[in-house]
């Protein structure tokens, strides 16, 4: 390491240094040494020295070698290489650092990105058990470290297309809560991946309900004698072996001279992109939630961050092809357009769970959704129902479970 260092040095200081920029990359070369020498973290080496290392920027010293990379002291990971991590913890017996609980927000824009926080847990050296049960009390009241919520070739043909989301209505808006400055942004395809791997959800399957998109898939797979993307050296290799069986170049028992042999342009065999239309499966899922007076602040937060998660789970499980439907009740439904009036939507009315599953069971019903969709139900409410007996709720629930794969409600 010191050598490749004094090494990018001489190769810096040929290219021209200004006297500043010598100085401060030998007092920088003498810090590695110590650092490599007494085996010292470089945090402490820093700290003791001298010359403050905040006295000056990267461009100070790199101005023109685009091959030089600093090293960055606390380097930012994402959400996949942090529960990797933390999953390893757990597997060599430590207690884990990362909790997926209350960690997702709808993200602030009009599309499927959300916003997630994750809670960690901080390591402390506890001396005293007073305290410990101080600290563990104020947590308990609220006052604790907050939480946040993929024919024919020609030159110059086109081989390759974005995937699409057709007809998916984007879901956005801020949410409300702590942990406003530790966000990561993420996809709902990511973050279900990583529900999925973590949580070993089970993959879901479908009933057969496909459509054909104007979306093809391009695979080396068909075979163009003569011209083409990539040639097929072991088909290319039998077809000149062939040809000069036929010109008698190549006879049994003796030996093949690869420079006797004749090619024909049209031995040349290539792999081509074939062009595929995909069929993909799709899937609607309903959003219930209850927006009475009763469900304000921490249940309607639970209740999101619980549909965001689920939300994410299903568009991984259908490769993004999953589109949302979001219904509000108090004693009366109405479908809203996106997650943001969804989740920001308040009113100080009764509850008549009916009215949603009556709303929902309508718009299967007039859209004919059971033909061409798999439908996911999942309802969020406090329980409290002005129908006690659930007179009307549960002849509208057991007409919901004929058509739906699955429903749930919290």
């Amino acid at each position: 390491m010191i050598k490749t260092l004094r090494r990018r040095y001489r190769m810096l200081k040929k290219m021209g240094l200004t006297p500043l920029q010598d100085r401060k990359i030998r007092f920088e070369l003498e810090l590695a040494e110590k650092q490599y020498a007494k085996r010292k973290p470089l945090r402490d080496a820093v700290a003791s020295a001298s010359f403050p290392l905040y006295n000056y920027d990267d461009r100070d010293i790199w101005p023109t070698d685009p091959v030089v990379r600093m090293i960055a002291l606390a380097p930012t990971r994402s959400i996949d290489d942090l529960m990797s991590r933390d999953k390893q913890r757990e597997q060599d017996g430590f207690p884990r650092k990362i909790r997926l609980g209350r960690m997702v927000k709808p993200g602030g824009k009009n599309d499927d990105r959300v916003v997630i926080v994750p809670t960690t847990v901080e390591e402390k050296l506890i001396h005293d058990s007073v305290l410990f049960e101080d600290e563990a009390e104020g947590e308990s009241n609220g006052e604790g470290p907050g939480q946040g919520g993929y024919g024919e070739g020609e030159e110059g043909e086109i081989i390759g297309e974005q995937p699409i989301r057709e007809g998916h209505e984007g879901q956005g808006g801020a949410g409300h809560g702590d942990g406003g400055g530790h966000e990561i942004e993420s996809n709902a395809y990511d973050l279900g991946r990583v529900l999925t791997e973590e949580f070993k959800l089970p993959n879901l399957k479908d009933k057969g309900k496909k459509r054909s998109l104007t979306k093809y898939s391009y695979d080396l797979t068909d075979r163009h004698r003569g011209f083409g993307q990539i040639i097929d050296k072991k088909a290319t290799l039998r077809q000149i072996i062939k040809t000069n069986i036929g010109l008698e170049r190549v006879k049994r028992g003796k030996r093949v001279v690869s420079g006797d042999l004749l090619i024909s342009p049209n031995d040349r065999v290539y792999r081509i992109l074939s062009k595929e239309k995909d069929y993909e499966s799709q899937a609607v899922v309903f959003f219930l939630r209850d927006y009475s007076g009763s469900m304000g602040g921490k249940p309607t937060e639970l209740i999101v961050s619980q549909h965001i998660m689920i939300f994410s789970w299903l568009t991984y499980q259908y490769e993004n092809q999953v589109e949302t439907r979001f219904v509000l009740h108090d004693t009366e439904a109405k479908e809203v357009e996106n997650f943001n009036i969804y989740y920001n939507a308040k009113v100080a009315g009764g509850t008549q769970v009916a009215s949603a599953y009556r709303l929902v069971n309508e718009i299967v019903e007039q859209e004919n959704l059971e033909r061409e969709y798999n439908i996911y139900v999942f309802h969020g409410t406090d329980g409290d129902d002005w129908d006690v007996k659930g007179e009307e709720a549960l002849p509208e629930l057991e007409k919901m479970l004929t058509y739906a794969n699955r429903i749930g409600i919290t």
